[in-house]
């Protein structure tokens, strides 16, 4: 028997050459499924690994994540791996029925062969768990899985991977590891009105009740003052001196990317901050002056965060390296929707945990000593001070989200 992250696969004993190939394209499918965050969403019970359960809320509702064990009652355990690959790339379960793009097949239907078949040999080794998951709880019409043909109609481009003569090689990978596997764009991509991505890619959106910032090489909003050794502590630990992951981008920090290898982390930051792939109108604007020291909000938002925010983040923004992130130049602090930094006021945040820095730093909620005007002040301050410029927050704003947060 050999444990592997948590998964313990039993390896029917082979001689020489064979059992040796067989072992490495597991091991290989293995690390292909955490590159793919498979976990995230397919495993509600560290115990019970890929038994599924795990709620994934969408704006059409709510889907499970179902078993993906080799039970042959309630998970792959009577597919073939034709099944497994149409699921994979086109969005096509067992018997012919479709799937929602909350399983990112939009994405998947990159990946090469190779990966496609070690995931599947690796699954084929996990410990099978009975547990039968009811995944469609979408209400009426979306229930009805026959609309997803239209919806593929539109939205679904089936299509492999090709890499650009004209990039690097490790550029390429970076691509194939953001556009396939690690299917960044379907939470930082913002959506049309049926679902799908939108046209601009990478600009952020929102996901779950959190805002996935956008990741372009714009230095204002994006990350295009990042390092690219920035962006890979961020990735691998999960965090930097700009923030630190919270909400989903904490799951798939926890799961995935602080156990991809260097050099695949590597690659993803320098696609990322290369822009390859995007056109620099998606990214390169002027930022916005910042509002006035006398505007209302800003001043009433001064005296707020030296008297509430500035222990910890320090007056002039610049935080502490490692345990509170400087609020000062922070394209996060900028960016064009204001979810996150409103939730992570009235809420706390508590960042995920790994391995290499498993005592993540916390934030306390404010909800219940600033009111809706005042935590829309300090942010609007916050967000015209010290290098930043953006947009006030506004009360309403931020009454909309504390009424949706009470209704979670």
């Amino acid at each position: 028997m050999k444990t592997l992250v948590g998964v313990t696969l039993a390896l029917v004993p082979m001689a020489g050459w064979a059992a040796s190939t067989e072992y490495q394209d597991i091991e290989r499918g293995r690390y292909i499924g955490v590159l793919g965050d498979c976990a995230a969403c397919h495993t509600a019970n560290d115990d019970q690994p890929f038994a599924g359960g795990v709620p994934l809320e969408t704006p059409f509702g709510t889907l499970i994540a179902p078993n993906i064990t080799p039970d042959p009652a309630t998970g792959l355990g009577r597919w073939s791996y034709e099944e497994f690959k149409a699921a994979m790339t086109e969005g096509v379960g067992k018997g012919g029925y479709h799937l929602y793009p909350a399983m990112p097949y939009p994405s998947y239907t990159l990946m090469h062969e190779k990966d496609i078949r070690d995931l599947w040999s690796f699954l084929q080794t996990v410990t099978p768990v009975e547990n039968a998951i009811e995944a469609n709880q979408l209400p009426f019409p979306f229930s009805i899985r026959s609309v997803m043909m239209g919806w593929n109609w539109l939205n679904f481009d089936e299509r492999t991977f090709e890499p650009d003569p004209e990039q690097s090689d490790e550029i390429n990978r970076g691509a194939y590891l953001v556009e396939s596997l690690g299917h960044c764009g379907t939470c930082h991509t913002p959506r049309n009105f049926m679902g799908g991505e939108g046209s601009d890619k990478f600009a952020g959106a929102t996901v779950e009740g959190w805002y996935a910032p956008n990741i372009t090489p714009n230095a204002h909003v994006g990350i295009g003052s990042w390092s690219d050794d920035e962006l890979v502590e961020y990735l691998q630990t999960g965090g930097n001196r700009y923030g630190f992951a919270s909400g989903p981008m904490a799951d798939e920090v926890h799961h995935s990317s602080q156990h991809w290898t260097e050099d695949d982390l590597y690659a993803v930051a320098r696609y990322l901050l290369s822009g390859a792939g995007l056109d620099s109108s998606d990214w390169d604007r002027e930022p916005p002056e910042p509002l006035p020291e006398d505007n209302p909000q800003v001043a009433a938002g001064s005296h707020i965060y030296f008297d509430r925010c500035s222990g910890c983040h320090t007056p002039n923004g610049g935080g502490e390296y490692g345990i509170f992130p400087q609020l000062a130049s922070n394209p996060l602090v900028n960016g064009d929707n204001t979810t996150s930094l409103i939730r992570v006021v009235l809420a706390g945040s508590r960042p995920v945990a790994t391995d290499a820095k498993p005592t993540a730093p916390a934030m306390p909620s404010f909800a219940w000593n600033l009111n809706d005007e005042e935590v829309a002040s300090v942010l609007t301050f916050v967000r015209n001070s010290w290098g930043n410029a953006a947009p006030a927050v506004s009360a309403g704003e931020v009454a909309d989200l504390r009424e949706e947060m009470r209704g979670n």
